[in-house]
């Protein structure tokens, strides 16, 4: 069982897709997609779905940049997993460097931050972070 870290954390949720905070693993501006509807991979999308999923993306990868301050990031989605069609939004921060970069620096981040961010202040950011997009989606 995966250990959940914090409650969900939710930046929005449409009539269609989810989006909140990774649960398990405590970096600010973690974000998963997910639509309400059980599909396993993009392809499965109906026209509205495409469409709200892009337009989803967009606007959280624009309020990652102007309200967050995150200046890139790592898009994910894996169709080879247990879980349903989800889609990571990974930022990418200073302190994230000395794991270097591309795919393969991803999973030693996950764990540092899994043993190292959980502190009452890590929380604190993560939490403030979630508010500040979500006061950002409204209206979506």
């Amino acid at each position: 069982m995966v250990k959940k870290l914090f409650p969900d954390d939710i930046v929005i949720l449409t009539e269609l897709f989810n989006v909140g905070q990774d649960w398990e693993v405590p970096i600010p501006g973690f974000f998963i997609i997910a639509p309400l509807r059980k599909v396993r991979s993009i392809s499965e999308f109906t026209d509205e779905e495409a469409t709200e999923f892009t337009n989803i993306l967009r606007k959280l990868r624009k309020g990652m940049r102007d309200v967050l301050k995150i200046e890139d990031v790592y898009l994910f989605e894996n169709e080879d997993t247990m879980h349903n069609f989800h889609f990571w939004v990974f930022p990418r921060y200073m302190w994230m460097e000395k794991f270097g970069r591309g795919i393969e620096s991803v999973r030693p981040i996950m764990e540092y931050a899994k043993k190292n961010m959980v502190k009452e202040n890590d929380m604190k950011d993560l939490k403030e972070s979630v508010k500040k997009m979500a006061a950002y989606m409204k209206g979506l």
